[in-house]
């Protein structure tokens, strides 16, 4: 979609703010009511989605040009996708998340990017990876496992760690949990030695291309191997594969780990019987949660009745977050004996994120402290003595917002729970 195309929704944009918020009927706290990091980080309009479409329309017509300004409106974004469940409460026909991403195409194609983008985009070429590490160290993190590989032969289930997870080793324990925690249950799972980047993150940046060519890669990856069902612990990744392969091909089953566990809990081939007593509270990440919902496919126009009414025939799909992974986690968390789970104020589609998304913990850090801290004492409000999570990102950017406030609050990746319960 070329920046032209999203004119339509910037010009139906009527500057009602609501992108700003999470929704109305959601608001518990004036505390803990705004849903947009950027606007409560920037306190300015065009860092909203309202503000960004209005920059891409003006790019688009030709009436302003792009500055050092305007390169971090479009990309001290987190592309969370609050604004797009906030503006859908509303809106049927607008898709603000969408437009934020086109701009951001837009500024790719004119090499207007931040140098950190260069970077990661440079270290994908060169190794597959977003990190720039050696392909040959991928399954570090399994040392002394004895993991199965797709060249030994097909698998019942493909683990499929992703980049974050293979190459940070403060992040290992959560990859190498998740392998107790399949061993537990008997599933006859492998991983691949060449695995390759989901191509999520380059997405959400704005490189289309970039993007494609990992999906490619991985698609013929699995295709070759005979792969049926993934599981990964990425957030990225499952969003990636799930709601973003299909639309060049893809028909593989991926699941979540959280997912996946709490199926194997409820088909009992896993026990919990440890005790683990602490009052938790959850976080959802935000590509399993409001944008992890699954994918539908749709190919029509759009309409207007009597030039004023927009209308979809057939009627398209309206991602608004609802549908996304929601309740796996949650009964995970309470089929653990001894854990009390406690909400949020902003939870499930309406939740805060960690502030490590759309590649802002590398390229705005001062931005994505602030998001974190912000979840920090959300999470603190509620009494929990522990965040839980599932998204590599949310753990890294919470373990440091804990570590520079001082706060008791610990962290875990929900999957780490679970090994400890069997």
């Amino acid at each position: 979609m070329a920046l032209e195309e999203i004119r339509a929704d910037a010009l139906r944009c009527t500057r009602c703010s609501y992108c700003k918020w999470i929704p109305f009927d959601l608001v518990k706290s004036d505390r803990f009511a705004v849903g947009c990091p950027s606007v409560a980080f920037k306190s300015f309009h065009s860092y909203s989605a309202g503000g960004r479409l209005i920059t891409a329309l003006s790019l688009a017509d030709g009436r302003s040009e792009i500055t050092d300004r305007v390169v971090d409106i479009a990309f001290e974004c987190l592309v969370c996708g609050s604004c797009d469940v906030s503006c859908k409460i509303c809106r049927y026909d607008m898709e603000p998340l969408n437009g934020i991403r086109e701009l951001r195409c837009h500024l790719v194609e004119q090499d207007r990017v931040p140098d950190t983008y260069r970077d990661t985009i440079e270290n994908h070429r060169r190794t597959r990876n977003v990190f720039g590490r050696e392909p040959s160290t991928r399954l570090d993190w399994a040392g002394g496992l004895g993991l199965r590989t797709l060249d030994d032969g097909p698998a019942e289930v493909l683990f499929h760690p992703g980049c974050r997870y293979s190459f940070d080793a403060k992040l290992a324990h959560v990859t190498r949990s998740a392998v107790a925690v399949l061993r537990a249950a008997n599933v006859d799972f492998a991983v691949a030695a060449d695995e390759g980047c989901c191509g999520g993150k380059f997405y959400d940046m704005g490189y289309r291309d970039e993007f494609a060519n990992a999906a490619t890669y991985n698609m013929d990856n699995w295709a070759r191997h005979g792969v049926k069902t993934i599981v990964t612990p990425c957030a990225t990744c499952f969003w990636a594969i799930s709601r973003l392969y299909p639309r060049v091909g893809q028909t593989v089953e991926v699941v979540h780990i959280a997912e996946y566990a709490d199926r194997l809990v409820k088909e009992g081939r896993l026990k919990l019987t440890k005790e683990l007593p602490m009052t938790a509270t959850w976080h959802d990440p935000c590509h399993l949660g409001r944008q992890g919902e699954p994918y539908e496919p749709w190919d029509g126009v759009e309409k207007k009745i009597f030039g004023q009414a927009v209308v979809y025939d057939p009627p398209r799909p309206r991602y608004n977050g609802t549908k996304g992974v929601y309740d796996p986690p949650r009964d995970l968390l309470k089929a653990i004996p001894g854990v009390e789970l406690v909400e949020m104020e902003r939870n499930r589609e309406a939740a805060w994120c960690c502030g490590a998304g759309g590649l802002v913990r590398e390229t705005y850090p001062e931005f994505s402290a602030f998001t974190a801290s912000e979840r920090i004492a959300e999470a603190e409000a509620t009494g929990a003595e522990a965040i839980v999570t599932a998204c590599g990102g949310c753990e890294r950017n919470f373990t440091g917002a804990v570590a520079a406030s001082g706060s008791a609050l610990k962290v875990f990746d929900i999957i780490e729970l679970v090994e400890q319960a069997l």
